[in-house]
């Protein structure tokens, strides 16, 4: 088995990242109906690159998002720029395949890592950005508890056009009961 489920929900489970997947993520992190919502989209990612990030990106708190039953892996998410002494983070995810977007795995994955940001890693407010034109994912993030929370003015050129880049937060006591197991050891 190359997965480990760390958090798990009805749908899907997040685990450590497998650094047998790197062909997976270069395929989809080069194909522009994915990546036109990432920050790299400008970006040509090669599978030696992609072997060699992935060890990076598994030493912090980024987890393959894994579909229950079948173990097929379905898409990343993350936190990064943690701030211990904030107690902050910036949220990142993607699910790879079109075949898989729109069903609530990215939200169900989106609810577990905000569950474990904010109950294992006592974080108190988490952030994203997602670009206007990205109406999917911002109706996922609100289907979360995410707020708007602002708005950078044309920053993000895509497509022969300029679009806004919207920032959006939850704080820990917006979310509801956590998933994860109980303290006591009873």
């Amino acid at each position: 088995m190359k997965y480990f489920p760390k958090v798990s929900g009805e749908k899907v489970y997040l685990s450590p990242i497998s650094m047998e997947d790197a062909e997976a993520y270069t395929t989809w992190l080069n194909d522009l109906r994915t990546v036109r919502f990432l920050t790299i989209s400008s970006m040509n990612l090669s599978l030696q690159g992609e072997r060699e990030a992935l060890p990076r990106l598994a030493a912090g708190h980024n987890y393959a998002i894994v579909a229950k039953g079948s173990d097929e892996l379905l898409g990343n998410c993350g936190l990064t720029d943690i701030e211990d002494s904030n107690r902050t983070a910036e949220v990142g995810i993607f699910i790879g395949s079109e075949t898989y977007r729109g069903q609530g795995y990215g939200s169900e994955a989106l609810r577990l890592l905000c569950d474990y940001a904010f109950n294992a890693l006592n974080l108190r407010s988490l952030m994203l950005r997602v670009y206007s034109y990205n109406e999917r994912a911002m109706a996922c993030y609100r289907k979360v508890g995410f707020k708007e929370i602002g708005r950078r003015r044309k920053a993000r050129f895509y497509a022969g056009a300029y679009h806004d880049v919207v920032l959006m937060d939850l704080l820990a006591e917006e979310v509801g009961a956590s998933v994860l197991p109980p303290a006591d050891c009873k």
